[in-house]
């Protein structure tokens, strides 16, 4: 999979306001929505949050990955934001989450979302990468942390 063509600088949100799991969500479609990755925003709201009722998609180490399959998205979407501060999210570990990767793929194709979410997890899974990405400034920090995968 080649992440420089899932994440784009328009699937990046610095800084979410929300303070909650479900404020956390609808402010990353929202964002999904306005940057005309997506066209049904209920439609992929009730997806995620049907995943999230059957398990929680907070893992460890900070890190959430809210993510559904819908027929409201042609192909693969992603995008990944940030909340310093945290947010419960129900993780594994207990902790609040502070990086959230959401991706949405059509009901209908398993390979590229699973692929997605392999090699997002495989970056992720490094604390220096983590803080790094913490730490970036601005989007094209993030994007070139992300693609370089170091």
């Amino acid at each position: 999979m080649n992440l420089k063509k899932v994440l784009v600088k328009d699937c990046v949100c610095l800084s979410l306001k929300s303070d909650t799991k479900t404020g956390i969500i609808e402010e990353m479609i929202e964002h999904l929505f306005s940057v005309g990755k997506i066209t049904n925003r209920q439609g992929a709201f009730d997806a995620i949050m049907a995943r999230e009722k059957k398990m929680s998609t907070g893992l460890q180490h900070g890190i959430a990955v809210p993510h559904a399959k819908t027929d409201t998205v042609k192909g693969l979407v992603a995008a990944i934001a940030f909340r310093k501060e945290g947010v419960d999210f129900e993780s594994l570990d207990g902790q609040p989450a502070n990086i959230f990767v959401m991706t949405l793929s059509p009901l209908n194709r398993t390979g590229p979302h699973i692929q997605f979410l392999s090699e997002m997890s495989q970056l992720l899974n490094r604390s220096d990468l983590r803080q790094r990405l913490l730490a970036a400034q601005d989007v094209g920090q993030v994007l070139e942390i992300l693609h370089s995968g170091q």
